[in-house]
Protein backbone atom coordinates (compact mmCIF):
# COMPACT_ATOMS: atom_id res chain seq x y z
CA UNK A 1 0.00 0.00 0.00
CA UNK A 2 1.30 3.46 -0.85
CA UNK A 3 1.63 6.24 1.69
CA UNK A 4 0.94 9.38 -0.33
CA UNK A 5 2.01 12.81 0.85
CA UNK A 6 1.54 16.36 -0.28
CA UNK A 7 3.54 18.03 -3.00
CA UNK A 8 6.93 19.49 -1.95
CA UNK A 9 5.43 22.97 -2.31
CA UNK A 10 2.49 22.18 -0.01
CA UNK A 11 4.78 20.48 2.50
CA UNK A 12 7.05 23.51 2.64
CA UNK A 13 4.16 25.97 2.90
CA UNK A 14 2.56 23.96 5.71
CA UNK A 15 5.88 23.85 7.59
CA UNK A 16 6.25 27.60 7.17
CA UNK A 17 2.75 28.24 8.55
CA UNK A 18 3.47 26.01 11.56
CA UNK A 19 6.66 27.94 12.28
CA UNK A 20 5.09 31.36 11.73
CA UNK A 21 2.23 30.77 14.17
CA UNK A 22 4.62 29.30 16.76
CA UNK A 23 3.10 25.82 16.71
CA UNK A 24 6.64 24.41 16.58
CA UNK A 25 9.11 24.44 19.46
CA UNK A 26 12.78 23.41 19.46
CA UNK A 27 14.10 22.78 23.00
CA UNK A 28 17.10 20.41 22.94
CA UNK A 29 18.49 21.76 26.22
CA UNK A 30 15.31 20.71 28.08
CA UNK A 31 13.77 17.82 26.12
CA UNK A 32 10.06 17.16 25.97
CA UNK A 33 8.92 13.83 27.40
CA UNK A 34 6.09 12.21 25.48
CA UNK A 35 3.45 9.90 26.94
CA UNK A 36 5.01 6.91 25.17
CA UNK A 37 8.31 7.60 26.94
CA UNK A 38 10.28 9.23 24.12
CA UNK A 39 12.53 12.19 24.86
CA UNK A 40 12.45 14.77 22.08
CA UNK A 41 14.05 18.17 21.42
CA UNK A 42 11.06 19.13 19.28
CA UNK A 43 7.38 19.54 19.98
CA UNK A 44 4.50 20.50 17.75
CA UNK A 45 1.01 21.57 18.80
CA UNK A 46 -1.35 21.29 15.83
CA UNK A 47 -4.24 22.36 18.08
CA UNK A 48 -2.63 25.81 17.98
CA UNK A 49 -3.72 26.17 14.33
CA UNK A 50 -7.40 26.52 15.25
CA UNK A 51 -6.77 30.06 16.53
CA UNK A 52 -5.21 31.32 13.29
CA UNK A 53 -7.84 31.79 10.60
CA UNK A 54 -5.59 32.34 7.58
CA UNK A 55 -3.29 29.45 8.48
CA UNK A 56 -6.08 26.97 9.08
CA UNK A 57 -7.89 27.92 5.86
CA UNK A 58 -4.74 27.42 3.80
CA UNK A 59 -3.89 24.16 5.52
CA UNK A 60 -7.39 22.78 4.97
CA UNK A 61 -7.34 23.91 1.32
CA UNK A 62 -4.01 22.13 0.78
CA UNK A 63 -5.23 19.05 2.65
CA UNK A 64 -8.43 18.75 0.61
CA UNK A 65 -6.49 19.29 -2.63
CA UNK A 66 -4.03 16.53 -1.65
CA UNK A 67 -6.81 14.13 -0.66
CA UNK A 68 -8.62 14.69 -3.95
CA UNK A 69 -5.45 14.16 -5.99
CA UNK A 70 -4.64 11.00 -4.02
CA UNK A 71 -8.16 9.60 -4.48
CA UNK A 72 -8.70 9.44 -0.73
CA UNK A 73 -12.06 11.22 -1.03
CA UNK A 74 -13.38 8.93 -3.77
CA UNK A 75 -16.60 7.34 -2.60
CA UNK A 76 -16.31 8.75 0.93
CA UNK A 77 -19.67 8.99 2.69
CA UNK A 78 -18.59 10.50 6.02
CA UNK A 79 -15.65 12.43 7.51
CA UNK A 80 -14.81 11.28 11.05
CA UNK A 81 -12.73 13.26 13.53
CA UNK A 82 -10.81 11.51 16.27
CA UNK A 83 -11.39 12.79 19.82
CA UNK A 84 -10.43 15.50 20.48
CA UNK A 85 -7.82 17.16 18.27
CA UNK A 86 -9.19 15.67 15.05
CA UNK A 87 -12.70 17.06 15.48
CA UNK A 88 -12.13 20.63 14.21
CA UNK A 89 -10.13 19.39 11.22
CA UNK A 90 -12.86 16.89 10.37
CA UNK A 91 -15.45 19.67 10.59
CA UNK A 92 -13.50 21.91 8.22
CA UNK A 93 -12.83 19.12 5.72
CA UNK A 94 -16.47 18.01 5.89
CA UNK A 95 -17.59 21.58 5.19
CA UNK A 96 -15.08 22.05 2.36
CA UNK A 97 -16.21 18.83 0.68
CA UNK A 98 -19.94 19.05 1.54
CA UNK A 99 -19.71 15.70 3.33
CA UNK A 100 -21.53 14.64 6.52
CA UNK A 101 -19.38 14.41 9.65
CA UNK A 102 -18.93 12.09 12.63
CA UNK A 103 -16.57 11.97 15.53
CA UNK A 104 -15.04 8.99 17.28
CA UNK A 105 -14.38 8.78 21.00
CA UNK A 106 -11.26 7.13 22.40
CA UNK A 107 -13.63 4.82 24.27
CA UNK A 108 -17.42 4.54 24.74
CA UNK A 109 -18.73 7.39 26.89
CA UNK A 110 -20.09 5.03 29.54
CA UNK A 111 -23.66 6.33 29.85
CA UNK A 112 -26.77 6.96 27.76
CA UNK A 113 -26.32 5.16 24.44
CA UNK A 114 -22.74 4.32 25.49
CA UNK A 115 -21.71 5.49 22.04
CA UNK A 116 -18.13 5.57 20.82
CA UNK A 117 -19.13 7.07 17.47
CA UNK A 118 -21.24 10.23 17.47
CA UNK A 119 -23.31 10.98 14.38
CA UNK A 120 -25.35 9.02 11.88
CA UNK A 121 -23.08 6.22 10.66
CA UNK A 122 -24.71 3.57 8.50
CA UNK A 123 -23.33 0.08 7.91
CA UNK A 124 -21.29 -0.16 4.74
CA UNK A 125 -20.43 3.53 4.49
CA UNK A 126 -16.91 4.60 3.60
CA UNK A 127 -15.28 6.90 6.16
CA UNK A 128 -12.20 9.11 6.05
CA UNK A 129 -10.60 9.36 9.49
CA UNK A 130 -9.12 12.77 10.34
CA UNK A 131 -6.62 13.61 13.08
CA UNK A 132 -4.25 16.51 13.73
CA UNK A 133 -1.01 14.50 13.72
CA UNK A 134 0.50 11.03 13.84
CA UNK A 135 3.57 9.90 15.77
CA UNK A 136 4.02 6.11 15.74
CA UNK A 137 0.61 5.35 14.22
CA UNK A 138 -0.64 3.23 17.09
CA UNK A 139 -3.31 5.59 18.44
CA UNK A 140 -5.03 5.71 15.06
CA UNK A 141 -5.77 1.98 15.10
CA UNK A 142 -8.22 2.38 18.00
CA UNK A 143 -10.32 4.82 15.96
CA UNK A 144 -10.11 2.68 12.83
CA UNK A 145 -11.22 -0.40 14.77
CA UNK A 146 -14.16 1.48 16.30
CA UNK A 147 -15.36 2.65 12.89
CA UNK A 148 -14.93 -0.77 11.33
CA UNK A 149 -16.64 -2.37 14.30
CA UNK A 150 -19.67 -0.24 13.51
CA UNK A 151 -19.73 -1.64 9.98
CA UNK A 152 -17.93 1.09 8.05
CA UNK A 153 -15.07 0.89 5.55
CA UNK A 154 -11.90 2.81 6.48
CA UNK A 155 -8.92 2.81 4.14
CA UNK A 156 -7.46 6.31 4.54
CA UNK A 157 -6.41 8.68 7.32
CA UNK A 158 -5.61 12.37 7.00
CA UNK A 159 -3.33 14.28 9.36
CA UNK A 160 -1.75 17.70 9.05
CA UNK A 161 1.56 16.48 10.46
CA UNK A 162 3.39 13.15 10.53
CA UNK A 163 6.52 12.75 12.68
CA UNK A 164 8.12 10.37 10.14
CA UNK A 165 10.93 9.40 12.51
CA UNK A 166 9.90 6.31 14.45
CA UNK A 167 10.59 2.94 12.78
CA UNK A 168 7.54 0.91 11.89
CA UNK A 169 4.97 3.71 12.09
CA UNK A 170 3.79 3.38 8.51
CA UNK A 171 4.05 -0.41 8.69
CA UNK A 172 1.66 -0.39 11.64
CA UNK A 173 -0.92 1.44 9.57
CA UNK A 174 -0.22 -0.56 6.42
CA UNK A 175 -0.77 -3.79 8.36
CA UNK A 176 -4.11 -2.38 9.48
CA UNK A 177 -5.07 -1.74 5.86
CA UNK A 178 -4.98 2.06 5.94
CA UNK A 179 -2.93 4.68 4.10
CA UNK A 180 -1.76 7.80 5.90
CA UNK A 181 -2.05 11.11 4.03
CA UNK A 182 -0.07 13.98 5.56
CA UNK A 183 0.93 17.50 4.62
CA UNK A 184 4.37 17.73 6.21
CA UNK A 185 6.90 16.08 8.54
CA UNK A 186 9.70 17.08 10.88
CA UNK A 187 12.09 16.94 7.94
CA UNK A 188 10.04 19.61 6.16
CA UNK A 189 9.94 21.74 9.31
CA UNK A 190 13.70 21.42 9.82
CA UNK A 191 14.33 22.54 6.24
CA UNK A 192 11.99 25.53 6.60
CA UNK A 193 13.45 26.45 10.02
CA UNK A 194 16.98 26.28 8.64
CA UNK A 195 16.10 28.47 5.67
CA UNK A 196 14.19 30.95 7.84
CA UNK A 197 16.70 30.93 10.73
CA UNK A 198 13.82 30.47 13.15
CA UNK A 199 16.07 28.93 15.81
CA UNK A 200 19.73 29.10 16.73
CA UNK A 201 22.22 27.10 14.64
CA UNK A 202 22.95 24.99 17.72
CA UNK A 203 19.30 24.09 18.27
CA UNK A 204 18.83 23.27 14.60
CA UNK A 205 21.91 21.03 14.60
CA UNK A 206 20.68 19.18 17.71
CA UNK A 207 17.30 18.61 16.09
CA UNK A 208 19.05 17.35 12.95
CA UNK A 209 20.90 14.80 15.12
CA UNK A 210 17.61 13.75 16.72
CA UNK A 211 15.94 13.22 13.36
CA UNK A 212 18.92 11.14 12.22
CA UNK A 213 18.55 8.70 15.12
CA UNK A 214 15.59 9.56 17.40
CA UNK A 215 15.84 6.38 19.46
CA UNK A 216 19.50 6.92 20.34
CA UNK A 217 18.88 10.62 21.02
CA UNK A 218 15.96 9.77 23.29
CA UNK A 219 17.99 7.23 25.25
CA UNK A 220 20.87 9.65 25.68
CA UNK A 221 18.53 12.29 27.07
CA UNK A 222 16.64 10.27 29.67
CA UNK A 223 13.90 8.85 27.50
CA UNK A 224 12.94 5.54 25.97
CA UNK A 225 15.75 3.85 24.05
CA UNK A 226 14.01 1.03 22.16
CA UNK A 227 11.06 0.81 19.81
Amino acid sequence: MSNPTASPEAARETARWLLDIKAVNFRPEDPYMFTAGWASPVYIDCRWIISFTEARRRIIDMGVDMLRKNGALDGVDKIAGGETAGIPYAAWIAEATSTPMLYVRKKPKGFGRDAQIEGNLLAGEKVLLVEDLATDGGSKINFVNALRGAGSEVSDIFVVFFYDIFPGALDTLKDAGVALHFLCTWHDVLLAATEGQDFSPEAIEDVRKFLGDPIAWSGAHGGRDAY
